[in-house]
Parts: C-alpha cells; sequence; structure tokens
C-alpha cells in the first residue's frame, strides 16, 4: 500500500517515519479502541532506521517541537484495512506540554480513509502553542478492538532541508541458505540438554508437555500484530508442535508471562503466579527473555540468576533457556547474564548474535534482513523479528533432538556466579500469602482498578496487573500503612503513573527511612520494583509507609511485595 500525495507534497522532499507498519486496535480503560506508537526519545532513531536520515542536524530537530515545527511542513498519513467493517481511522500526532506532560500539549489529527489514499496534514493549519515540548506519540483510533491496518507515516519537509530517496527493502528469504545460516549464529550456547531432550520425547509419545515464557515487552509481544498469534512466544511454541506434537499438537501447553517496562526483579517475584498458576501449571520447558530489560535491576545479575534458578529448582526439573533479545542499537546484557548460562551449562540463544553483524552488510554483501524489517520501532520486534527469534528458538529445538543426550542432569549444588539471594522470594498482596505478615493498611485502604495491562498467555485481551493492591487517595485519610513482617529480604512494588494525581511515598524500616518513591519517576503506567532490604537473616521488621509531606492529597498505589523468609 502506498498512499496517494497532493501535487503541493509531491514537490517537497519527505522521509517515511512509519513505513507498511501493522497497527492493531487494543481497548483502552476509557472504552476507546486504539493502537499507540510512542515517540518521546525514540522519534530521531526512526527517522534514522525507517526514513534513512542521517543529518544530525534534522535529527536534532525531532527532539522537541519547535525544532520539530522548523523541519517538517506536513504529515502524510495513509492507512490501509482489510477489514469491511474499517472505513476510517482517526489519526493524532499527540505533543507533550510542559507545564502537564499529558494534558497541556497540542494535537494534530484527522479522520483518515482506510483505503490507502494519503491523508495530508499541514502543520500551520493547526493551533500549535509554545506550550508544545516534545513529540510524545501517534494514536490510531478504530471504533472497535482488534481491528488491524497497515500504516504508512511521511514527514514532508520544509524548504531548506533534503532527505533521501527510500530504497525498499528486498523480501526476506526465509527460505534460502544464507537465512538458516543467519539463524545458526543465533546457538550461541547448546549447554546440557538433558532436560530439554526429556521434554522433547515427551512430547513425542504425546504426552501433555508445557513450555512456558516469561519476560518484558517483547515476550509479552510488543510489536506482533495480532499480539496473541504472531509474538515470538506463539510462534516459537507454534513450532515446536510442529515438530514434536502428535495427532495435531493438542497436547503441548503454552504459557505466556511477558509484562512490558519490567526486570527479572519483578519477574521472580510473578513466577509462581504467572508461570505456575499457583502450583496448578509444571513447566517442562521455560524460557527466560530480560536481555534488554535489566539495566535497571538494582542486582545486576542477582535477581536475574535467582529466577534462573527458582524456574531449574522445580520437582519436576524443567528445561531453562535463556534468550537474549536485542534493541535497534544493537544493545542488550548479554555480557553480564550469559555466565550465568554457562555457569550452569543452560541452553542459550542469542538474536542478537543472529541479526547484528548482517544488518551493517549491503545486500550483495549479505545482507537478508534490515533495521527496518527488523524493527517496529526502537525497542521492539515487528512480525518479521518475532520470526526471526522464533525461528532462533526452533533451530535449538531441532539441533537438541538430533544430538546426543547428556547422560547427566545439570549441577545446582554450586556457588552461583552473580547471586542467588531472591531464589526462594514470594509474593504478598491482599490475598496472596496474607499470613506472612501483620498488615494495618491505614490510608492505602482502596484497590486501584486503572493497572497496566498485559496480554497473558494466548490471550488478545489485557488482564491487569496486581489488582489485589493497596492504594491511597485523597479520601482515604493520612494514616500509615504498617506491616509487622520477619524477613531477610523484601521488595516493594509500586504503580508508576504519568497522571499528576499521583504522588511520592516515604518508607520506613523499626523507625528509620529508608527510601522514597516517585510513583510519577517513570511517567507512564506500569510495575516498578525496588529493593527494601536484603539482609542475610531474618528478623523482625516494622514497615511503615505514608505519604511524603505535601503529598497528602496525592494517590499511590502498593502493588504488592515480594519476600524472602
Amino acid at each position: 500500500m502506498m498512499g496517494h500525495s497532493s501535487q503541493t507534497t509531491e514537490k517537497r522532499k519527505g522521509f517515511y517515519i512509519m513505513l507498511e507498519a501493522m497497527i492493531e486496535a487494543s481497548p483502552r480503560p476509557d472504552g476507546t479502541c486504539m493502537q499507540e506508537i510512542y515517540l518521546e526519545g525514540r522519534l530521531a532513531d526512526q527517522a534514522r532506521n525507517t526514513g534513512g536520515i542521517d543529518d544530525d542536524r534534522m535529527l536534532e530537530l525531532l527532539k522537541s517541537c519547535e525544532g520539530f515545527r522548523q523541519l517538517v511542513h506536513s504529515i502524510g498519513v495513509s492507512i490501509h484495512s482489510e477489514e469491511e467493517d474499517i472505513s476510517s481511522v482517526r489519526f493524532a500526532l499527540e505533543n507533550w506540554g510542559k507545564t502537564n506532560k499529558y494534558t497541556s500539549g497540542s494535537r494534530i489529527e484527522a479522520v483518515c480513509p482506510a483505503d490507502g489514499s494519503e491523508t495530508i496534514l499541514k502543520l500551520s493549519d493547526f493551533n500549535l502553542t509554545a506550550e508544545d515540548d516534545v513529540p510524545g506519540k501517534f494514536t490510531f483510533e478504530f471504533h472497535r478492538a482488534g481491528a488491524l491496518a497497515t500504516v504508512n507515516i511521511i514527514f514532508y519537509l520544509n524548504d531548506g532541508y533534503d532527505a533521501p530517496e527510500l530504497k525498499p527493502d528486498a523480501p526476506v528469504a526465509f527460505e534460502s541458505e544464507a537465512y538458516r545460516d543467519m539463524i545458526r549464529r543465533s546457538l550461541l550456547h547448546a549447554g546440557n540438554n538433558y532436560r530439554l531432550k526429556k521434554a522433547i520425547e515427551k512430547a513425542k509419545r504425546g504426552q501433555d508437555v508445557t513450555i512456558a515464557y516469561i519476560g518484558g515487552s517483547i515476550t509479552q509481544g510488543a510489536g506482533a500484530k495480532p499480539i496473541h498469534s504472531t509474538c515470538y512466544a506463539y510462534q516459537s511454541y507454534s513450532l515446536f508442535k510442529q515438530l514434536f506434537g502428535q495427532n495435531g499438537g493438542e497436547h503441548i501447553h503454552f504459557v505466556k508471562a511477558g509484562v512490558g517496562g519490567t526486570p527479572s526483579e519483578l519477574g521472580m517475584i510473578r513466577y509462581e503466579r504467572d508461570v505456575l498458576k499457583n502450583d496448578s501449571v509444571q513447566p517442562d520447558i521455560v524460557i527466560i527473555e530480560f536481555a534488554v530489560n535489566d539495566a535497571d535491576d538494582e542486582t545486576e545479575g542477582r535477581c536475574y540468576e535467582s529466577l534462573a534458578l527458582k524456574a531449574l529448582a522445580a520437582d519436576n526439573k524443567p528445561a531453562v533457556i535463556l534468550l537474549f533479545s536485542v534493541f535497534m542499537n544493537d544493545w542488550n546484557l548479554q555480557d553480564r547474564l550469559s555466565p550465568v548460562g554457562l555457569h550452569y551449562d543452560l541452553p542459550m540463544v542469542s538474536v542478537k548474535d543472529a541479526v547484528v553483524e548482517q544488518f551493517y552488510l549491503s545486500q550483495e554483501e549479505g545482507n537478508l534482513v534490515t533495521k527496518r524489517q527488523y524493527f517496529y520501532d526502537t525497542y521492539h520486534p515487528t512480525n518479521i523479528g518475532h520470526r526471526i527469534m522464533a525461528d532462533c528458538l526452533a533451530l535449538l529445538f531441532a539441533e537438541t533432538d538430533q544430538a546426543a543426550s547428556h547422560t547427566e542432569d545439570i549441577d545446582l549444588h554450586k556457588p552461583p556466579v552473580i547471586g542467588n539471594d531472591f531464589i526462594d522470594i514470594q509474593l504478598l498482596d491482599r490475598v496472596t500469602n496474607i499470613n506472612a505478615a501483620h498488615i494495618n493498611e491505614g490510608g492505602f485502604s482502596e484497590t486501584d482498578t486503572e493497572l497496566q495491562m498485559v496480554e497473558m498467555d494466548d490471550q488478545s485481551h489485557g488482564t491487569p496487573q496486581f489488582p489485589h493492591n493497596w492504594m491511597h487517595t485523597a479520601e482515604s485519610g493520612n494514616d500509615s500503612f504498617s506491616m509487622m513482617i520477619t524477613c531477610k529480604k523484601l521488595v516493594i512494588v509500586y504503580k508508576d503513573s504519568g497522571s499528576t494525581d499521583f504522588g511520592t511515598i516515604d518508607i520506613w524500616d523499626n523507625g528509620q527511612l529508608i527510601k522514597q518513591a516517585d510513583a510519577r519517576a517513570i511517567q507512564w503506567t506500569h510495575c516498578h520494583a525496588s529493593i527494601l532490604f536484603n539482609e542475610q537473616e531474618a528478623r523482625e521488621h516494622h514497615i511503615e509507609i505514608r505519604m511524603t509531606d505535601g503529598h497528602e492529597q496525592k494517590k499511590f498505589t502498593i502493588l504488592g511485595f515480594g519476600y524472602v523468609k
């Protein structure tokens, strides 16, 4: 689908900021159904990788609304949907504001036909103000959830600016030997195959086998459209069924527990709830994907190793596979985290090793997939990228099947390579492990229902995260939340929010202030884990949480805690 520009825009230079990008309408708490594409901190990367812009001056202008107006004359939007009931889509560019980030900025918007024709939005036709700070996000609003469309967006330039001619990418040759060679480079470490071979043999015998995935937004499926069936997790699960399933593979089961924007610091706390389903599921294979989420892990790997060991220590002895995804800037934490896999001789798959080197080759030199084809945005893969990730895992499955079996299991009785401090961590919230502590909720007596929503397992709809929470509001009073608990390690999980209604708490332990937590530090709704203490011996702790002085009329939501007895 290529839109048709007006005569005015045909005379102007321009570049694509989105090119043949799939979008999917998801339901929002306010009843709307939309796809959001966040631009803050990402727009310059999109221009570089999708539009081919390498002029540093132009890239810098895209970082502010003032610079954006200096550079961009108009926006060309082409939307194409093959679904009969989708005749139009409301498009908007929302600018973040200086006074109030999410409400004081202006909007550039129009209802666009969904037939692939181009709608031109001339910036001078809109009431843009000095209050605009940075371009915030694109929104595409549909009349129903689940609707799919393909989008092109072009930024047409003001006089004096130039853009290179866009050269189309060659289709990815999925069936070629060169593609198979690229996928083979992902096998970072075959590891001890004792457990994985047993899972494969179970599947071949027609016995029940469960594959579970835990990670961040890439595991959740961000960038995949539709998210529940084209994410790498579901695709690799489907490939496992094709390889080893019997009679349609109904005995192969799927668990997906990816939560966007969260590290293994949170993953280890929710493992029993989201992967084991509170002891109702015993996965045979667990795939851990936190290689691009753990930059903010306060322990620099102890939480990651603890999570791996928590999975490995289960009575049914599941196979654990470490998966290393990658960002558009070629970054991940493979160097920090792969020693865990080497230490316990775990299978490891590196998507970074497969794709990054060939990104910088010409087609003649051996390029198979471009960054524009692989990445949906700065952080997440497209459907093509998710397929590549799935093919990398499928290679490990197939290679393991063909290899001779190890005769002995891995050795877990060895000192950790980074740390195993949190291997026994458990979740505590309003309904889970409530006998582990004596709690007086005080002014945190409400329950927050506006939570991070995540597509779990094979669901296409979002599930609220940590619904059994404690929320402070202006009306709930200013009494402290207090908790008496005997433990040696404690992690608080709280809700981040972009709303100015939310504030900051002070956290006290046995009368000493140990931490402040600002719900607005991250500026979007998601789950935030933070370590309160990590001690070697258990003792009694009196935890007191109250709103910081001056924030008594603000909201704050404690989603739960993670504790080690």
